[in-house]
């Protein structure tokens, strides 16, 4: 069979039958048809990389095993029921990251932007959002951008960070921990065949943030280089 352009019924299936049986025993029975199954997915990935570098500068992409890291969770369950991946752009000139998760049950969903930003490039952030507002509020408002991306989501502060004035007009941006922006989509549209170019679509949309993000990270307060 000719290999197809978006992900497979199949793979969705095999991952609703895998939360239902999630142990060793189960999976060992059926590990030739989950090897095929996630190399077809990974030629997704792949494909997706390529297309990617069409238009941004990506180093890697890093397709994650289906195995769970249970050393230190209360959830024992041993493989994960869904399928991911991450797109890394050139550091250190270039910021910010791309995310792509498939799971059944309309529980699938891409991401961009900051998961984990070191103590240095937090404080950098909220120090830009202390300073002018203005550009990011700009971007991220932007009618194309929010009618993909939507609003921030992620963890933040219920409070002001230490050094920060809680009445700034810019707290809500200065509180998050988090810059990440993440859409969601059904199972139909997964198994789309337009798929991965909307997906695409969705992150072409996005550089106008990362290359903001990206200016931020590489300068100082005063706005002199760092690398």
């Amino acid at each position: 069979m000719p290999e197809t352009k978006t992900f497979s019924k199949d793979l969705l299936d095999f991952l609703k039958r895998l939360k239902e049986n999630n142990d060793r025993d189960w999976f060992a029975d059926h590990k030739d048809e989950f090897k095929k199954l996630e190399t077809s997915a990974k030629s997704k990935f792949n494909a997706l990389f390529e297309t990617l570098k069409t238009h941004d500068d990506i180093d890697r992409v890093k397709i994650f095993r289906i195995y769970r890291d249970v050393r230190f969770s209360k959830n024992k369950a041993p493989y994960k029921t869904h399928f991911s991946g991450s797109f890394s752009r050139r550091k250190p000139e270039l910021r910010g990251g791309y995310y792509l998760h498939i799971q059944p049950n309309d529980e699938s969903f891409i991401a961009v932007g900051f998961w984990d930003p070191s103590k240095e490039d937090l404080l950098r952030i909220r120090k830009e959002f202390e300073m002018d507002d203005e550009e990011i509020r700009t971007i991220i408002g932007n009618k194309t951008f929010h009618n993909i991306w939507g609003d921030f989501t992620g963890d933040a502060l219920k409070t002001a960070p230490k050094g920060f004035d809680k009445e700034h007009n810019a707290i809500d941006l200065i509180r998050r921990k988090q810059f990440i922006f993440t859409k969601h989509y059904t199972d139909a549209q997964v198994l789309s065949s337009g798929f991965l170019e909307e997906v695409d679509v969705a992150f072409k949309a996005v550089r106008p943030y990362f290359d903001y993000m990206s200016s931020v990270l590489s300068t100082n307060v005063n706005g002199e280089p760092l690398i």
